[in-house]
């Protein structure tokens, strides 16, 4: 679309693209590793042990990449250098939807018509329950009934009831943020809040740091062969492997969420590589 023409949204009236992206891990955690995105974004907390981070939604305006798969590869990025799962929820005109991003797992979510119409996978609500650690009885219904046609509930409530039941495990938005609200109004909600947190895009020395501070705290600190080992040299060439075709992918297919997954697994298995490194130089020089 060039950028002289109204996005799909603009056209049909609907409602503006938008998402959020709960982190399971205090503001400080959250901080240390959302830079590695390069997108400022707001952080706040957002309930018990939750972070909420609030995009500007560039990548998506004006009729560019789609914001679900921009949110799905950005949530697979963040949950890969951390211990802690990460929820992209995000909407636009004709869809809505979340995915759940838990380390090297395959992200799972769920998608409806604009009108509330399901679109997913059944399991795939029962697969988000388990990863999080809901209720398999109650707290599994009322995901199956979000998964089940209700003329009277659109896309919008839907994500509302999603959100209600993250309130079990300690969910609580800052007040003002709403699902199906635009990136304009998600911002304004929180930007004048005094716990609220800025993330700007690293540059030089602070890009590195911030990914090394990442890889440190992360997963896959404890497998980093700072002692050396085959294990971890394995890991690292793994990564590697791994995100070289995910950085393929997102260049054919212009999406920075998955060029931003692909990065980081290769910069960590890089890390990786580079501490084995130095560490075989060391102990030959001793």
């Amino acid at each position: 679309m060039s950028p002289t023409e109204e996005s799909p949204a603009g056209r049909r009236g609907g409602p503006a693209p938008g998402a959020l992206l709960l982190c399971r891990a205090a503001p400080d955690s959250v901080a240390a590793v959302a830079p590695l995105l390069r997108e400022r974004m707001l952080l706040a907390g957002a309930g018990e042990e939750w972070s909420v981070l609030v995009p500007e939604g560039t990548p998506w305006r004006h009729g560019g990449e789609p914001v679900d798969r921009v949110l799905t590869g950005w949530a697979a990025a963040l949950a890969v250098g951390a211990p802690w799962p990460v929820l992209a929820l995000w909407w636009d005109a004709d869809r809505a939807g979340f995915a759940l991003a838990s380390g090297f797992r395959r992200p799972v979510g769920y998608v409806w018509l604009a009108d509330g119409t399901p679109a997913g996978e059944d399991e795939a609500m029962r697969t988000f329950a388990a990863r999080l650690g809901l209720d398999p009885v109650l707290d599994v219904q009322t995901l199956d009934r979000l998964a089940t046609p209700d003329p009277a509930s659109d896309a919008r409530a839907r994500l509302h009831g999603v959100l209600a039941v993250l309130t079990r495990v300690g969910v609580a938005l800052p007040a003002g943020l709403e699902a199906g609200e635009s990136a304009d109004r998600l911002h304004e909600a929180v930007r004048g809040r005094s716990d609220v947190l800025r993330v700007e895009r690293p540059v030089g020395r602070e890009a590195v740091r911030a990914r090394l501070g990442a890889v440190d705290g992360g997963r896959l600190g404890p497998w980093l062969p700072r002692a050396g080992g085959a294990r971890a040299r394995a890991l690292a060439l793994a990564q590697v492997a791994a995100g070289l075709p995910l950085i393929a992918w997102g260049v054919r297919h212009r999406s920075g969420g998955w060029l931003a997954a692909g990065a980081l697994l290769v910069g960590h298995g890089a890390l990786g590589l580079t501490y084995d490194l130095a560490h075989a130089r060391a102990d030959h020089g001793g």
